[in-house]
């Protein structure tokens, strides 16, 4: 009799959820940390001694991504995962310029592993009590709880925040547009203004810009393999253009390469396009939701701009095929022209020179009844790095560690032909290193690879 009332009770009255409860989750059971702590305590040293010489003093205040992911993978914001190498959500990194250290204002438990009407399925992660992060990160963990106080007791001192506003000069808070879209930095900055009266905001962008310009061995390697899918992907997309399909199908192709591959994401939205869109840029053909489907035809030049990612670190290459397979004598002769531009942009990169001398290199080198046509920019590219965007200074002196893009466009509407060669290229100690050079360049190295 016993032993049936103690199984009744088991059964029925002890909740399903204390029986089959999922073990409690560790953070690194999720996640890995490619970079050591010396590295990353060296990022921050670095940060420190180049804010220091602009004369700035407080503290430099670094907002996570939120939990929530929004239907996609989480990923976290790029100045918080450089310089602490985690992947928190709902955290602040703050490191001191007085006393040069650092912490993280962590929350008790990762809310994303939590449910109270399913905690069966949600098994609960710790942060703040898992010491394996301070251990493998170097960071002290904080009650985020007790942010609040720290920065009452800093106000006190006459403290000054320096946030990254993502480009050079003053610091700009979120405008009172009705509809707008702030950052998270200057969402942070809203909520530091209004809970915090009396705070001094400076901006910390160039400090971060000349930190996270040059790229550690690391780094480079990371950059190295997301290139590596990238021209893989490329490679597989454009030995299926042909007449009569479209250019969502080619994203389809290269973007499943990606994943075959190993990349973890986009590094953007894949540019493919062809005919009379290939004369437009992506900001014009994005402004409408079914715009990117239109089918290749007999005869067009379709163009790939595109990127993957790989550990967070992005690639973005670019290269001109014939929809046909056999490019015209005149479509070759205009893309032989402007590889050749990339050409001699690629060879004068070196440590030392700066990018406006890459520019008035191009100036010299582009054909006179070709320079309407040609992109405008400082360099003719964009750095890379844990965004295609990534914090750069156009005065910069090139080092080696840099690494950035060389892109020479030409939109000739006149004529509506369309070329684009793109290439991830890496400072070296005595030139430069082409990370793309697995993807053929010339039009017949093109024609041959669609063969």
């Amino acid at each position: 009799m016993k032993r049936f009332i103690f199984l009744f009770l088991s059964v029925f009255l002890i909740p399903v959820s204390s029986l089959c409860q999922t073990p409690q989750q560790s953070y690194f059971e999720w996640t890995e940390m490619p970079f050591s702590k010396e590295e990353l305590a060296q990022r921050r040293n670095s940060l420190i001694v180049e804010l220091q010489k602009e004369g700035k003093t407080g503290v430099v205040i670094m907002p996570a991504r939120d939990g929530f992911s929004y239907g996609e993978t989480f990923r976290q914001l790029d100045n918080f995962y450089y310089f602490s190498g985690l992947e928190l959500p709902n955290s602040l990194l703050v490191i001191d310029l007085q006393t040069k250290s650092s912490v993280i204002f962590v929350p008790k438990e990762d809310m994303r592993f939590s449910s109270i009407s399913r905690p069966n399925d949600f098994p609960r992660r710790p942060l703040l009590e898992d010491n394996e992060i301070s251990k493998q990160s170097g960071l002290a963990l904080i009650d985020i709880v007790g942010f609040s106080t720290f920065m009452d007791n800093r106000l006190a001192a006459g403290l000054t925040v320096l946030l990254d506003n993502g480009r050079p000069g003053d610091f700009i808070f979120a405008s009172d547009n009705y509809i707008d879209s702030p950052s998270p930095t200057q969402i942070l900055a809203q909520s530091l203004q209004k809970k915090h009266k009396g705070l001094k905001f400076e901006n910390s962008y160039t400090a971060i810009a000349k930190v996270r310009m040059v790229k550690s061995p690391t780094e480079i390697e990371l950059m190295r393999k997301a290139t590596q899918i990238n021209v893989k992907g490329i490679k597989t997309a454009a030995k299926t253009i042909k007449p009569c399909i479209d250019e969502r199908y080619l994203e389809g192709i290269l973007e499943g390469d990606y994943k075959v591959n190993g990349a973890h994401r986009l590094a953007f939205g894949s540019i493919i396009k062809s005919g009379p869109n290939s004369l437009w840029p992506w900001r014009i053909l994005a402004t409408h939701y079914n715009r990117r489907n239109r089918v290749l035809k007999d005869g067009d030049l379709v163009i790939f701009d595109v990127g993957c990612e790989y550990k967070y670190y992005v690639s973005d290459v670019g290269r001109t095929f014939p929809v046909s397979g056999k490019f015209s004598a005149r479509q070759k002769e205009i893309l032989t022209m402007e590889v050749g531009i990339a050409d001699s942009i690629i060879a004068f990169i070196k440590p030392g020179i700066r990018f406006a001398d890459i520019r008035e290199l191009t100036d010299r080198v582009i054909p006179e009844d070709a320079k309407k046509y040609m992109q405008v920019g400082l360099f003719f590219g964009h750095h890379l790095g844990l965004s295609t965007g990534d914090p750069n200074l156009s005065d910069a002196v090139l080092q080696p560690g840099m690494i950035f893009t060389v892109e020479p466009w030409y939109y000739d509407h006149d004529e509506e032909i369309s070329v684009f060669t793109e290439d991830v290229i890496l400072v070296t100690k005595n030139g430069c290193e082409i990370l793309s050079t697995d993807l053929p360049r010339t039009p017949d190295e093109l024609e041959k690879l669609m063969e």
